[in-house]
């Protein structure tokens, strides 16, 4: 703890002085003594009311909201299920990131919410979480609920026509959101960020619960 040094005063201080010079005092030693803000590798975003109103069906047909996974960190994404590279990716990082994180792994919720709801069923969105770990859930918001979910994470997507109706891809915004224990807001992950890094920094959010 750092100790710290109060000069001598050459004059008496009054009654209120005095008062005010503790009260000084006891803030300085608090702050002294208080322990050092975590230090986090992605962006932190604390503060931020992202999901504040996330209401939506899983690929099981569940409404889900983020108080359903209290006491969970909760990693959040969008993407569709033909995105042919960075979906994929993102989701085999996620995995990776909780066999990192070991017996803590339970305590991990990813969350995938399709920006292609006119393709991603249930069903296909269903097969979507089991190639990668059964226990992340994909959120598919009606084709009118999109623009509301995607405004409210400050989420851009676009359709991208293709050679025949069906064959249109999807872009869209590739980073993850990191939700703490209690549902806040806490970090933003860009993509392509290690599956080590990201864990890290769940392990730090764990810690200070």
């Amino acid at each position: 703890m750092q100790t710290l040094r109060v000069q001598p005063i050459s004059h008496p201080l009054s009654r209120r002085g005095f008062v005010m010079a503790a009260a000084a005092s006891t803030v300085l030693t608090l702050a002294a003594c208080s322990p050092e803000a975590a230090s986090f590798q992605s962006v932190d975003i604390t503060g931020a009311d992202f999901a504040k109103n996330l209401r939506l069906a899983d690929h099981l047909g569940q409404t889900r909201t983020l108080a359903d996974f209290k006491g969970k960190i909760v990693v959040v994404f969008f993407g569709f299920t033909q995105c042919p590279d960075v979906c994929p990716t993102s989701m085999t990082t996620m995995a990776e990131v909780k066999r990192l994180l070991g017996e803590r792994g339970d305590l991990l919720q990813v969350l995938f919410i399709t920006v292609d709801p006119e393709r991603d069923t249930l069903p296909l969105l269903k097969a979507y979480m089991a190639a990668f770990d059964p226990s992340f859930l994909a959120l598919r918001p009606e084709p009118a609920e999109l623009k509301t979910v995607a405004a409210d994470f400050k989420v851009y997507f676009k359709k991208v026509e293709g050679k025949t109706p069906t064959s249109y891809t999807m872009d869209h915004s590739a980073g993850k959101y990191i939700f703490d224990t209690t549902g806040s807001a806490r970090l933003y992950s860009n993509y392509g960020t290690e599956a080590s890094v990201i864990a890290a920094d769940i392990e730090t959010l764990l810690k200070s619960r």
